[in-house]
């Protein structure tokens, strides 16, 4: 039952989005000069056309892009018995913005006619192996949204790698991938319009299953539900509307997430009542998202695309939502295995290996000739270039690993990393101010942005598990959430497309130029922050105990917390300038190091920052010759091999 008092959220929202419509509307052209209904352009004046063929049908674009949207939110929402399911949060938009750029780059013929088959493909893919990955566990929340990131995570930088590679499609591919809803014809609508309406008329049909699927599995099937098929057909409705959505306007994010989370704000509680209505949400906060961009945009002059605007609301609404999602016990780390402790010579032997793979970085090479070692004079001639990026890259490696392998420890979290508790985001948004706010910023202005911007994200989610008694699952979700946050907030900066929109781009792909002065300061940085974590040794084995038996045994827990976070914080503010906020090393690094056996604090540590600049190298070596001749960016080709093994070993845990 709807309560009357929360009625006053959906009739503001509704006022507002009127009245921006209006007022963007009406500035454009006087209410009498409206063109009369049937459009006939060949006797309108150019404002009436504009009207009639971009601001208008750019508005019911918004509406049924949101009703989509939020109907898919409903159903995945639904099915997985998860409200934190949406395209967004597991791959559906990422899988099929990879499927479009891949096409718009390297087959654009394929696009004509058969764009939104295309975005199909990808989100149909994407979205099954985020639900092989889940199947093992139930489907179980928490694993579906860490899949989903990896899944997201690993299409998005494959996107984005093939789009800097194509500079002469980047910022049209970077404003499509914000969710521009700029129309100048009614196509879309009709097009869009056909399939909601396809969409609704299926899900009435189904209301009946998904409100026993409510019940549980046990439930459901004895009352007749076959569960395979039923899931596989609410999936498949909810990937086909998100990927007609994203074919259409490119990536909206989080209205699928928002739109039933509002209904449910309203006291709705009944299947059928969140399903029917959702797409009003859904069309209705998209709707309002557009007008304030658009209002933005006649104010200030600059314009965004109105999907980077609408991803802002999903790092609150994540953490909103955290407390209503059911958690199975978080499984131990994805490499539980136990294995006898390392022993000295372990750590001799990736001391040892360090060098020799540092040596090939130098020496292999790949020229137009094909791969050469290369030596003497050419060896000579190019190792001003190679050595200060072999370095540094090693350098970068090493110190995301020791953040990673610190907030493992930190949070007793498994799963914790820079990467995925949002401290390279925050790292990120410190970048992007620091570029924003200083005239020509150098090295020192950017490591302060960087590392401000990590240490306050690190001592938030720190702050926010406390006062909610988080177990490491929810922490996981909280860092997930203040990504999302992140991620929006260079997005919009992105799509403005000035020179502070090709800064952000460069250090997103972590593709930053290494200088000597860059390389000594970030050798001497491990040097100091490995020699921290030593000194951290004891409480680094405490911590994981529990604060009840930190407290006990006389560790000074919020003294400990807080200069691990800033050294943490300080470590991945430093590599993220180089490598950027994708690599994954802070998050595989420690888990290689225990399967290795070093089950110590220090000897794990030590261990991390060795086998993390190992990784880094050879990402250094492969991002330069992989694809020659074009070359790479250092975290996005970290990245690949991250996420992907990441995704292995989450389909391996039982």
């Amino acid at each position: 039952m709807i309560r009357p008092a929360a009625l006053a959220i959906p009739l503001l929202a509704l006022a507002i989005s009127t009245w921006l419509f209006l007022t963007v509307a009406l500035g454009h052209l006087p209410l009498a000069d409206w063109p009369s209904l049937p459009f006939d352009s060949t006797r309108m004046t150019i404002e009436q056309v504009i009207l009639a063929y971009a601001i208008l049908p750019r508005a019911v674009v918004a509406i049924l892009a949101g009703a989509a949207l939020g109907l898919a939110g409903a159903l995945l929402q639904r099915l997985l018995r998860n409200p934190i399911a949406d395209p967004s949060t597991l791959g559906v938009s990422s899988g099929a913005q990879l499927a479009i750029v891949t096409a718009t780059l390297f087959f654009p013929s394929i696009l004509d006619g058969y764009r939104a088959l295309v975005a199909l493909v990808g989100a149909a893919i994407a979205t099954a192996i985020v639900f092989l990955l889940g199947w093992r566990r139930g489907l179980e929340p928490v694993t579906m949204v860490v899949s989903g990131m990896l899944v997201g995570i690993t299409c998005s930088a494959l996107a984005a790698a093939m789009t800097l590679s194509q500079g002469e499609y980047l910022m049209s591919l970077v404003t499509w991938n914000g969710g521009s809803l700029s129309q100048q014809d009614w196509s879309t609508s009709l097009t869009l319009g056909i399939e909601l309406l396809l969409g609704m008329v299926i899900t009435v049909l189904l209301v009946r299953p998904l409100t026993l699927l409510g019940l549980g599995d046990t439930s459901a099937r004895s009352l007749g539900i076959t569960l395979g098929s039923m899931r596989i057909a609410i999936a498949s409705l909810a990937v086909a509307l998100s990927a007609g959505v994203a074919a259409a306007v490119g990536l909206v994010s989080f209205i699928g997430l928002a739109a039933p989370a509002l209904v449910r704000l309203l006291g709705i509680r009944t299947a059928r009542g969140i399903l029917l209505l959702s797409p009003l949400a859904g069309g209705l906060l998209l709707w309002l998202c557009d007008g304030i961009v658009q209002l933005l945009a006649s104010s200030a002059g600059e314009t965004f695309p109105t999907g980077s605007v609408t991803a802002l609301i999903g790092g609150p609404l994540l953490l909103w939502l955290l407390p209503q999602v059911r958690t199975a016990e978080l499984p131990q780390p994805l490499d539980s295995t136990v294995i006898r402790s390392a022993s000295f010579p372990r750590l001799i032997v990736l001391l040892s290996l360090l060098p020799l793979l540092a040596w090939a970085a130098l020496v292999i090479a790949r020229l137009p000739g094909g791969w050469m070692l290369l030596r003497g004079d050419l060896f000579w001639e190019l190792f001003p270039a190679r050595w200060p990026r072999m370095v540094a890259s090693a350098s970068a490696g090493g110190l995301l690993a020791m953040a990673g392998a610190m907030l493992q420890r930190l949070t007793a979290n498994p799963m914790a990393s820079p990467e995925v508790l949002g401290v390279s985001g925050g790292a990120g948004v410190g970048f992007a101010l620091a570029v924003s706010v200083f005239a020509n910023p150098g090295t020192p202005e950017l490591f302060l942005g960087a590392g401000c911007g990590a240490i306050i994200v690190l001592f938030g989610v720190s702050l926010f598990a406390n006062r909610r008694d988080l177990p490491p699952e929810r922490l996981l979700l909280a860092g997930i959430s203040i990504s999302a946050f992140s991620s929006a907030i260079l997005s919009a900066l992105l799509a403005v497309g000035d020179q502070r929109s090709w800064q952000i781009l460069a250090w997103l792909g972590g593709s930053a130029a290494a200088t000597p002065g860059t390389a000594i300061f970030l050798a001497v940085l491990t040097a100091i922050v490995l020699t921290a974590g030593l000194f951290f040794t004891r409480w680094l084995t405490i911590l994981p105990l529990g604060s009840a038996t930190s407290l006990a045994l006389g560790m000074p827990l919020a003294k400990a917390r807080t200069l691990m976070v800033i050294t943490a914080g300080i470590a991945t503010a430093a590599a993220s300038l180089l490598v950027g906020p994708l690599s994954f090393v802070g998050l595989m690094a420690p888990h290689i190091a225990q399967r290795a056996g070093f089950e110590r604090a220090d000897s794990r540590l030590v261990a991390s920052v060795l086998i993390g600049a190992t990784l880094m190298v050879i990402a250094d070596l492969g991002a330069r010759t992989v694809t020659f001749p074009y070359e790479l960016p250092l975290g996005l080709f970290a990245a690949f091999a991250g996420a992907p093994y990441l995704i292995w070993m989450l389909g391996k845990r039982p």
